[in-house]
């Protein structure tokens, strides 16, 4: 399994991570205007939303990067929490908005990122972990561990 290299550090996503988090995720996909207060309250949103699960309560969000040896977030992913009526009220694992600064890619952090976000999951008692990619995307995903299952359908506004 590999290993952040030396200095690197995963850490929850923090209201200070604005500028880092939202330029790595342009690497991803559109982001848009979104303004730093903007920002601090989806970080406050995901940090008081929780659910019960076995009658503990447990964040149903878990943002995380990757900082490097200096304190810089070169990377970023979310892993959500699901609470089901299927499979006796389980929980489903939803990884989201993996992205890795163009400067840092090549150094498997995205494949650590994604083994950390999946094991979280599984550690909070989710039976299975999902994603959704873009067609270009699934070699890397496989390589992550994950396979293809199903068809994503999607309605946008």
């Amino acid at each position: 399994m590999p290993s952040l290299p030396p200095g690197y550090s995963i850490r929850r996503t923090q209201p200070r991570d604005f500028e880092n988090v939202v330029d790595t995720l342009r690497i991803l996909t559109t982001v848009g205007d979104i303004s730093r207060e903007q920002f601090e309250d989806i970080v406050t949103y995901w940090n008081s939303t929780t659910i019960n699960f076995h009658g503990k309560q447990i964040h149903a969000y878990h943002p995380r990067v990757i900082l490097d040896g200096s304190g810089r977030v070169i990377a970023t992913g979310t892993v959500f929490l699901e609470r089901k009526i299927i499979h006796e009220g389980g929980l489903v694992g939803h990884v989201e908005d993996i992205a890795v600064a163009k400067d840092q890619q090549g150094k498997q952090l995205g494949l650590i990122l994604i083994q950390h976000l999946t094991a979280l999951a599984h550690e909070h008692g989710c039976y299975k972990v999902i994603l959704d990619c873009d067609e270009k995307n699934v070699g890397f995903y496989e390589k992550c561990g994950y396979r293809r299952a199903g068809v994503e359908m999607d309605h946008r506004l």
